[in-house]
C-alpha cells in the first residue's frame, strides 16, 4: 500500500491568495468580526468547510447542510460512531429476519419534536416513505430498495426490503435516515425540525448559523448551549481568528501550509486523521472530448499525483486512485493503475484524436479546488492538452452549470459523502456521466450477497472504474483540525456526513 509522506513544512504563498469559504462556529454574542467568544463553558466554536446554500438537504445537493444539521438537528434511528460502527438512535434495538429482508426497530418513547410534536413510529414511517415521493436529490435511490414500511406501534417499526441488501442499514445513518415530522416538513430550507439536543436559533446568510441547545431534549444534553457556525471566505482571517481567541476550533483546515503556526504551540492540538473526501477531477464520460476512453487515460497517466499533493495541499492527504477510502473495508490501493507517465499520455492523447480540442476545467471557488486547479492545468498542458480553467463561484455557479447541466469537461470537487461510489458513478444522468452495466451489475451483486461477496464485488467495481478512467482520483482530503488545547472529543477521522457536537467538551 503506498502512503505519501507529507514533506517537511517549507514556506508557501498559496494560502493566502487562495479563496475559500470555511464555516465557524461560535457563541451567539460573538458573531460580528473581531467579536470575542462567550463563556468558554457554554459556548464553542469550530471551522467548517462551505455555507450551505439551504438548510433542507432533501432538495439541496452538497455536503455542508448534513454536515451541519444531522445529529445536532435531526436525528436517525442509528447513527455512526466515529469509529464507524452502527449504534441506536432513536432507535433502542433493532433485529433482522432470517431472511435478511425485514427489520424490526424498537423506538424511544419520550423524544419529542422541536414543534412540540411527539416522535412516533408514524413519524419513522412518514421519513422512510417520503424519501420517495418528496426528495428531489441523488441519494434519494439509496431508499429505492424499502418495499414497505408497517408502522406497527408507536414505539415499533417493521421496514421490508424488495431484496436483501447489506447497505439499507449504513445508508439509514446518513442523511436518508433522518427523522421528520409530520407536522414540521412546510419550510425546511429555513425552519429545520428535528428531535436533535439543538434548533437553529438564527441564521445570518453569508455569516453564521447559530444553534441553541433545548431544554427539553429526551436524550443527554450536550456540554455546550450555544453553537453558532461562522463563515470565512479568507483562510488566513479563519487561523488568526484561532490565534486571537475569537474562535474556538478550525474544523477544516484549508490552509495546512499554516499548521506550523499551532503544532508547536501548547495553546492548541492539531488533530490529523482520514476523511470521505475524495477529491475527484471530474471528467465527462458522456460528452465532449473526454467521452473518449484514451483521452480520459490520457489524462489521468498526465498527473504527477505526488508532485500536485506536495504543491497544492502540503503534502498533506493520500493517494488513493479510486472511489474508496481506506476506512471502508473494501479498500484497495489502486494508485498504480495509472502511473504517471507524461510520454504514455502524449501517445494516447494523439491516437485519441482528440488532441486539437480545448478542454474547459470548470472549478468551483473552494480552496482545495482553486490550489489544485493551476497544477491540473500546467501538468495537463504539458502533456499536449490545451485546458482552459474557469473558476464558479459556489455552491449556486458551480451547481448550475457543473452538476445541474453537464456543462464542462473537467471539474474538482470532493465528494464527502460516505461510501459514494455508487452515488457518482451508478446513474448515466449524475453529473459524471459515467454509464456502465457492468459496474451496476457489480453494486448490485455486492448490496444482495453475502458480506464477503460485498467486499470481493466492491473492489472489483473501485477497480473496474478505476481501469475504465471515469475520473482522476487527485487525493483524498485529511481531517485537519486545529482546537483550543482543552477541547474534547474531536473525532480523529472524519467519515459520517455529520459534525456530531453532541460528544465536544472542554477538560
Amino acid at each position: 500500500m503506498r502512503h505519501h509522506t507529507p514533506p517537511a513544512w517549507r514556506a508557501r504563498t498559496i494560502a493566502a491568495t487562495l479563496t475559500c469559504l470555511l464555516l465557524t462556529a461560535c457563541s451567539a454574542g460573538s458573531l460580528a468580526a473581531g467579536g470575542s467568544i462567550g463563556d468558554p463553558e457554554t459556548t464553542l466554536s469550530i471551522g467548517l468547510t462551505a455555507e450551505p446554500a439551504n438548510l433542507d438537504f432533501t432538495k439541496t445537493e452538497g455536503a455542508a447542510i448534513p454536515q451541519a444539521l444531522l445529529y445536532n438537528v435531526y436525528e436517525n434511528l442509528v447513527k455512526l460512531d466515529q469509529s464507524g460502527r452502527i449504534e441506536p438512535g432513536l432507535a433502542t434495538s433493532w433485529s433482522r429476519s432470517k431472511d435478511r429482508k425485514t427489520y424490526t426497530f424498537h423506538l424511544v418513547k419520550d423524544a419529542r419534536f422541536s414543534n412540540g410534536a411527539r416522535f412516533t413510529a408514524a413519524d419513522a414511517k412518514f421519513s422512510i416513505e417520503r424519501v420517495a415521493s418528496g426528495w428531489t436529490v441523488a441519494q434519494k435511490s439509496q431508499m429505492g430498495v424499502v418495499d414497505t414500511v408497517r408502522a406497527v406501534a408507536p414505539d415499533e417499526l417493521k421496514v421490508t426490503l424488495k431484496t436483501p441488501s447489506n447497505d439499507w442499514l449504513y445508508r439509514m445513518t446518513t442523511r436518508v435516515g433522518a427523522m421528520f415530522s409530520r407536522t414540521g416538513v412546510q419550510k425546511l430550507a429555513t425552519e429545520p425540525v428535528g428531535t436533535g439536543p439543538y434548533v437553529v436559533k438564527r441564521w445570518n446568510r453569508g455569516d453564521s448559523i447559530t444553534l441553541a441547545r433545548r431544554a427539553d431534549y429526551w436524550g443527554r444534553a450536550p456540554h455546550f448551549k450555544t453553537v453558532a457556525l461562522k463563515y470565512f471566505k479568507d483562510p488566513t482571517a479563519l487561523n488568526n481568528a484561532l490565534l486571537t481567541g475569537t474562535i474556538n476550533v478550525i474544523g477544516a483546515m484549508q490552509s495546512p501550509d499554516s499548521l506550523y503556526r499551532f503544532e508547536n504551540n501548547p495553546k492548541y492540538k492539531v488533530i490529523e486523521g482520514s476523511t470521505n473526501g475524495e477529491v475527484l477531477l471530474s471528467l465527462n464520460n458522456g460528452s465532449g472530448p473526454l467521452r473518449n476512453p484514451q483521452a480520459r487515460q490520457a489524462v489521468r497517466h498526465a498527473i504527477d499525483h505526488i508532485a500536485l499533493l506536495d504543491t497544492c495541499w502540503a503534502g498533506r492527504g493520500k493517494l488513493i486512485g479510486s472511489m474508496v477510502p481506506p476506512t471502508d473495508p473494501w479498500y484497495q490501493d489502486l494508485t498504480d493503475l495509472y502511473p504517471y507517465d507524461r510520454d504514455k499520455a502524449r501517445k494516447l492523447l494523439k491516437e485519441s484524436g482528440e488532441a486539437g480540442r480545448t478542454l474547459r476545467l470548470r472549478i468551483p471557488t473552494l480552496p482545495y479546488a482553486v490550489a489544485c486547479g493551476t497544477v491540473v492545468k500546467s501538468q495537463l498542458e504539458q502533456a499536449g492538452f490545451k485546458v482552459r480553467l474557469d473558476q464558479l463561484e459556489f455552491p449556486a455557479t458551480w451547481l448550475t452549470t457543473v452538476f445541474k447541466n453537464a456543462d464542462y469537461d473537467m471539474s474538482i470537487i470532493s465528494h464527502a459523502e460516505p461510501r459514494d461510489i455508487q452515488a457518482v458513478f451508478g446513474s448515466k444522468t449524475y453529473y459524471t456521466r459515467y454509464n456502465s452495466p457492468e459496474f451496476r451489475a457489480l453494486l448490485k451483486k455486492a448490496d444482495e450477497g453475502t458480506q464477503e461477496q460485498q467486499v470481493t464485488s466492491m473492489r472489483a467495481a473501485a477497480r473496474l472504474l478505476s481501469k475504465d478512467a471515469a475520473a482522476d482520483w487527485l487525493f483524498l482530503l485529511p481531517n485537519l483540525m486545529v482546537a483550543d488545547a482543552d477541547i474534547t472529543g474531536l473525532p480523529k477521522n472524519s467519515i459520517s456526513e455529520s459534525l456530531d457536537l453532541t460528544g465536544l467538551g472542554r477538560s
